[in-house]
């Protein structure tokens, strides 16, 4: 034997006689384990009287904590006496304490007792390779005990480099979208639109589809949007991701009135609603093919186009104003993208003014003029002229009032001479 061997059976002696003494009453003996582990177990006391042995008031609840959190495992022994409590962990054949003292390395572990009679393992930041049994063993003859389950679960979570991102497909082809999660006990994976509507899956509308792959065969446009990844397993939180799904193809154009009527002076506006995507360059031109340049920004402009966007849909509105002769014809709104364009056509036709609307050409200042009534109504002008659907307004009226007047005076002159007749009889 050499001076090293020699050194480390002295150092082991010396050990073992440290916690023989510590213990008081307490021997230890070594055991070799598979890993070439060496653990401390308690020597049993022989009793011959049966009621003076100890016993347990109850059992070692189960514990399940969330990993990250602490532990506590309770051990209640009754008539502990002079004898000692040992806890030990049970899948590797470990002795964490004994009696007050802790003997594993782990500082994660920490003993606390009551009264001689409740013994606590403590047990912080939980962690999964704790999860397993724990043993509370007296060191009677025969060793009595009892053992207890620690559950450690862990929220879930998603494995973002397993999982899909973002993803851009030409309409019509088939998409996969995968999510994978990790947890304790395993998550549940569930797929739905973030908007909470329901889509088309495989011919059928839903609003959740389970598993952790999403497959949808020949995607439309109306597959576009977000979706959510959502990873559950009892142990909060849950946990999600979101998933955009753009859904390429080429404008599509709809017109909701390809004829639109306005008379001399007029506003009106022209609606074309496009599809598309990627978004799609839109504008307007006249019959000549000239492009349309938005005024709205010039006090009294003729033209103002302005979009309204909804997703993949946008609202190509197109504002006349003051309508003259020459805004009368067709009108065209084309949209473009990289995967092609279309157009649509509006015509812009001379309706008839209402009977009650002055345009703007028709409406004038009536300063310094007056109606003069000589015999029937007149209408003076004076050096700007009104319109002849103004000057119809006034002759009819004077029309009617005239009649009105004649049938009064006849009355009048009847009461009159039934008046004189009665006086004179």
């Amino acid at each position: 034997m050499n001076l090293y061997e020699y050194d480390k059976m002295t150092f082991i002696r010396l050990y073992c006689a440290v916690w023989v003494a510590l213990l008081s009453g307490c021997s230890t003996t070594g055991r070799e384990l598979p890993d070439g582990q060496n653990v401390v177990s308690v020597a049993p006391i022989e009793v011959a009287d049966e009621s003076m042995y100890p016993r347990f008031a109850e059992p070692i609840p189960n514990v399940t904590v969330t990993v990250g959190r602490d532990a506590l495992l309770a051990c209640v022994v009754d008539n502990l006496r002079g004898f000692k409590v040992a806890w030990v962990r049970m899948d590797t054949q470990t002795i964490l304490s004994i009696h007050h003292n802790i003997i594993t390395q782990n500082p994660r572990i920490s003993l606390s007792y009551n009264d001689h009679r409740s013994w606590y393992l403590h047990i912080k930041n939980v962690q999964e390779i704790d999860r397993g049994w724990y043993m509370c063993q007296v060191n009677t003859d025969p060793m009595r005990s009892r053992k207890g389950y620690l559950q450690v679960v862990v929220p879930p979570s998603i494995i973002d480099n397993m999982t899909s991102t973002d993803l851009v497909v030409r309409e019509g082809s088939d998409v996969s979208l995968v999510c994978r999660a990790s947890g304790y006990p395993e998550p549940y994976v569930m797929w739905r639109r973030e908007d909470g509507q329901d889509f088309n899956y495989n011919g059928e509308s839903v609003s959740v589809v389970d598993g952790e792959t999403l497959t949808i065969s020949k995607v439309s446009r109306l597959h576009m949007g977000a979706y959510l990844c959502i990873a559950s397993n009892g142990v909060p939180p849950s946990i999600s991701k979101r998933i955009m799904l753009m859904v390429q193809f080429p404008p599509m154009l709809s017109i909701p009135n390809q004829l639109e009527g306005a008379y001399i002076g007029q506003d009106v506006t022209l609606e074309c609603h496009t599809e598309a995507y990627p978004s799609s360059i839109n504008y307007w031109t006249t019959d000549r093919g000239d492009m349309i340049i938005s005024e709205m920004e010039i006090v009294g402009g003729k033209y103002e186009a302005f979009p309204v966007d909804s997703g993949y849909n946008k609202f190509m509105m197109l504002k006349i104003r003051n309508i003259s002769k020459d805004d009368f014809g067709f009108y065209k709104c084309i949209a473009k993208n990289s995967l092609g364009e279309t157009d649509g056509i509006i015509k812009l036709d001379e309706i008839p003014a209402p009977p009650s609307a002055f345009t703007t050409t028709q409406k004038t200042i009536l300063d310094n003029q007056t109606i003069r009534k000589k015999g029937q109504l007149q209408v003076v002008q004076a050096s700007d002229a009104i319109s002849s659907t103004f000057q119809d307004f006034y002759e009819n009226d004077s029309a009617a009032c005239t009649h009105k007047l004649d049938r009064f005076i006849l009355l009048l002159l009847l009461l009159v001479h039934s008046t004189y007749r009665l006086v004179q009889s």
